[in-house]
């Protein structure tokens, strides 16, 4: 035995299991009359904040809901979201985040595999979550949330959310994880395949990826974060955790309106927000009267598609200063930041820009990241030139895919998380994107699987074959464009058939923005190549109106 390790052992002195549940309590202890939450005109301190929670906890207790449980909840940017992020796991059950704008037929399979025994949802999506229910032989119970700031559709739950909390305790005891590798949320994917993949995270890798984004931007007690990324996704890239962890004040937006978020940050002295490149498009494209001036420099963290130089010139000289963050619902959202070095000082802004839209570097709070050669499985050189896949290790990997053991298996393979983006590495070690190895296509920040929007128009009568790619699109980073052979016969149907027929089968924003008739090109063995109608899609983007 090592000398170290005799008559030394973990006990409850020296271990305590890692929990981001634990940045509240200490806030509420440290902050309690600190504003914790604006939603409107509406403000919690951090003991009124910590109180719901733990008001939801007990209410969820006193109903059964317990250690492995799900609990769904489907709502935008409102408060009973944030306290979902604390007061489902504070009774030992599972959240589940639904994404606002799936289809009643996705949030109906999701209902199904995640097992969810009580649905909290926002009544402005009362008739999505009707039909999503009507085709569960076992639904689960609904509680409504009436936000004051809506104009609400009916009521189809049990009760109010407010009403459901007067069920718990406020001083409601909860209980530690029994391990931190316990699982605390549970977030949908698209993939690759037309049903979605259920990530699971656990506790640990939500706290530690939490103070990775403290770390990376300078979260402090002073700072006000706008929610502008939705919560549902990646947990909020897990700032749900971080903001509570350093004592922040949350400021909830049920939509990205851009006169509203202007607005937001004067009125409130924002100083973070994060999304995608499409919510600072809208910011720069807002009509000049709905924009704001402000005395503070806002960091405006983006990721998915690489921010081009002219919306990150254009979003400093409005008073935001743009980081990029790289990352995976598979790795809790962010994984890796373009960390800003002393010597691009000098640099041009043009340059900037450039060093700026790189993927970057792993998180401090993330073990290694690596560009990999499929095939030797060895580095690719740091040349800028040779492209891999990027390999993820760490605490802040998922757990894996829920009911899923094959395809966790294969994502873990060789002891990593294999990302299926390929990107080279500069000399200077950062990492730059260059491809999707699997043709998912990501717009406005969603991810949409070309085989999900395939399968749906293969089901159209005149549709002979069709294969789906990405096409750049300056507002969306990328849309969905369909090249689709009809069948004999089929001559009167139009691009506006098959959009619209996507639309009425699946989220609209998933539907083709773009449909060109014509034959596939395909390799002599019958298989469609898609890289062939990716460069006709980029075409189609370069070509003048």
């Amino acid at each position: 035995m090592n000398t170290f390790d005799q008559h030394l052992v973990k006990n409850a002195a020296n271990f305590t299991p890692l929990t981001p549940l634990s940045f509240l309590a200490r806030s509420a202890a440290v902050y309690p009359a600190k504003t914790a939450v604006i939603h409107g005109g509406t403000r919690f301190d951090y003991a009124t904040f910590y109180a719901r929670c733990r008001c939801l906890a007990s209410a969820l207790a006193g109903r059964g809901i317990g250690l492995g449980d799900t609990v769904a909840v489907m709502a935008p940017n409102v408060p009973a979201l944030l306290e979902a992020h604390y007061g489902v796991p504070m009774c030992g059950a599972v959240l589940n985040a639904l994404n606002i704008r799936l289809d009643p037929n996705t949030i109906a399979f999701i209902l199904k595999h995640g097992e969810a025994k009580l649905l909290i949802a926002d009544r402005q999506f009362a008739d999505v979550i009707g039909k999503a229910t009507s085709q569960l032989d076992n639904p689960p119970t609904v509680i409504d949330i009436n936000d004051p700031l809506s104009e609400a559709g009916s009521a189809i739950g049990e009760k109010d959310y407010d009403a459901f909390l007067d069920e718990g305790d406020p001083d409601y005891s909860w209980q530690l994880p029994r391990d931190e590798w316990q699982a605390i949320s549970l977030n949908y994917t698209s993939g690759t395949t037309g049903n979605p993949k259920g990530v699971v995270y656990h506790h640990r890798g939500a706290y530690l990826n939490a103070l990775g984004n403290i770390l990376a931007l300078g979260l402090r007690a002073d700072s006000v974060y706008l929610w502008t990324l939705p919560m549902f996704h990646c947990n909020g890239w897990t700032y749900t955790w971080a903001v509570t962890a350093v004592g922040g004040t949350h400021v909830c937006l049920r939509q990205v309106d851009p006169a509203l978020v202007f607005a937001s940050i004067a009125a409130n002295g924002v100083t973070h927000m994060c999304g995608a490149p499409i919510v600072l498009n809208a910011l720069i494209n807002a009509p000049e009267e709905a924009k704001k001036t402000f005395p503070q420099v806002v960091e405006a963290v983006t990721g998915g598609a690489a921010p081009p130089s002219t919306v990150i010139s254009k979003m400093e000289a409005m008073g935001f200063h743009v980081i990029h963050l790289y990352g995976l619902t598979e790795s809790f959202g962010p994984a890796t930041l373009c960390a800003w070095q002393d010597d691009w000082d000098t640099l041009d802004k043009a340059k900037q820009a450039d060093m700026v839209a790189r993927q970057g570097v792993g998180y401090s709070t993330l073990e290694d990241v690596r560009v990999v050669n499929r095939e030797t499985r060895s580095d690719v050189p740091t040349d800028g030139q040779v492209i891999g896949e990027i390999w993820l290790k760490g605490n802040t990997v998922m757990k894996g895919y829920l009911k899923n053991p094959k395809t966790t298996d294969e994502a873990f393979a060789d002891g990593w998380f294999h990302t299926g983006d390929l990107a080279v590495v500069h000399s200077d070690g950062y990492v730059e994107i260059k491809d999707r190895a699997k043709d998912i296509i990501i717009s406005g920040g969603e991810n949409i699987s070309s085989l999900e929007v395939e399968e749906v128009l293969y089901k159209h009568p005149a549709v002979m074959e069709v294969a789906v790619v990405a096409q750049p699109d300056e507002y969306w980073g990328e849309i969905p464009c369909a090249f689709v052979t009809l069948k004999p016969h089929a001559s009167d149907v139009g691009e506006a058939d098959i959009i619209g027929f996507c639309r009425n089968n699946l989220a609209h924003f998933k539907a083709p923005r773009k449909v060109v008739f014509c034959e596939l090109p395909k390799t002599s063995t019958g298989k469609v190549q898609k890289t062939v109608l990716r460069e006709r899609a980029r075409s189609l983007s370069d070509s003048p109106n």
